[in-house]
């Protein structure tokens, strides 16, 4: 009987193994040549923070152009679809000093674009805000002209003891701003990080218990599903975040923050395929920013941690570092040209 144990104990074990390995070759397995179609070379421009402010740059990091000279500009950008504006956050800090010596701080952050045309004729000191709620951030600018955006309902509390993620959507040109969940104010759950396709359907990424959980998908209009059903989704694909759709609404990148298997990876819109793009070479790490697709939806765009920017194609081949090391983090390619 102990034998049958031992044996039956060991065979447990084996298959434990080979299904981990499984798992880990699935995890990195790449998408095939066939099923990516006709890779060219990228077009487009690709806009970045360097040390605070924002820079514009072509595809192979060539014509480096001073955009904005913001000075703390800090996490994502996005291109309005005409090509001439960039939506962009910068950053500040809130402190709380109380009679009693307790107190507390926290980043705060709030919404600005800045002009293309601007930084042409020499003038990188001029943008427009549009937030002053001082919990704004996590910009993307639409197919459709609005601006998708992550907000903190508690920011501006300097007692706040947690934020209150939530996904709004604004019109920029005359500031009127929508939150999408109309339950915020008493959700356990935040949403954040959002991604919208032409279509209307919003990729977020799904915190609770105070941690990450993995991404998700919503209509806009069914932003008020229940709960339980997002949950369902977000843990198809744990420790992802970060979510940006392909302008061809055919693929989610994600950033996988796991500690075995970090990376940049791309899925099916039903969360079922996934497949490795980018894993960051030794002692380097992803800024746990959206990738940002090309025109085209071929290629992506990223950052590592020492300050390089990257380009690859969906298939994993062909990376590049376009800058750094040094101080470029949050790239966001331009958006495909408006069809006239």
């Amino acid at each position: 009987m102990n034998r049958f144990l031992f044996l039956h104990a060991a065979c447990i074990f084996v298959l434990a193994v080979m299904l981990c390995l499984s798992s880990q070759v699935m995890a990195s397995e790449k998408l095939s040549a066939e099923k990516a179609g006709t890779i060219n070379e990228p077009t487009g421009r690709i806009a970045f923070v360097r040390d605070g402010s924002v820079w514009v740059m072509n595809h192979r990091g060539q014509d480096q152009m001073l955009v904005c000279d913001a000075t703390n500009a800090d996490g994502r950008l996005s291109w309005a679809p005409d090509g001439k504006r960039i939506v962009f956050t910068r950053s500040g800090t809130l402190e709380l000093r109380a009679p009693d010596m307790l107190g507390g701080k926290h980043k705060v952050y709030d919404l600005f674009i800045a002009f293309i045309d601007s930084a042409k004729t020499g003038n990188t000191f001029w943008w427009y805000r549009l937030t002053k709620d001082l919990g704004s951030r996590n910009p993307e600018w639409t197919a459709g002209g609005e601006i998708l955006f992550t907000r903190d309902m508690n920011a501006n509390m300097a007692d706040a003891t947690l934020p209150n993620y939530q996904v709004c959507l604004m019109d920029p040109d005359d500031g009127n701003t929508v939150i999408l969940r109309k339950d915020w104010a008493n959700m356990p759950e935040f949403f954040m990080m959002p991604s919208m396709n032409s279509i209307g359907d919003i990729a977020f990424a799904h915190f609770y218990d105070n941690k990450p959980q993995g991404i998700a998908i919503l209509p806009r209009a069914k932003f008020m599903t229940s709960l339980d059903s997002v949950k369902v989704q977000s843990q198809k694909l744990p420790n992802a975040v970060s979510p940006a759709w392909s302008p061809d609404n055919q693929w989610i990148a994600y950033v996988s923050n796991s500690l075995t298997e970090p990376g940049i990876y791309i899925t099916t819109p039903n969360l079922e395929e996934n497949y490795l793009v980018f894993e960051p070479p030794p002692a380097t790490y992803l800024y746990t920013i959206a990738p940002s697709f090309s025109p085209d939806s071929k290629w992506l765009t990223f950052a590592t941690t020492d300050g390089s920017i990257w380009i690859c194609d969906i298939t994993g081949q062909n990376s590049r570092r376009l800058s750094g090391p040094g101080l470029d983090a949050s790239p966001a390619w331009s958006k495909p040209p408006i069809e006239k």
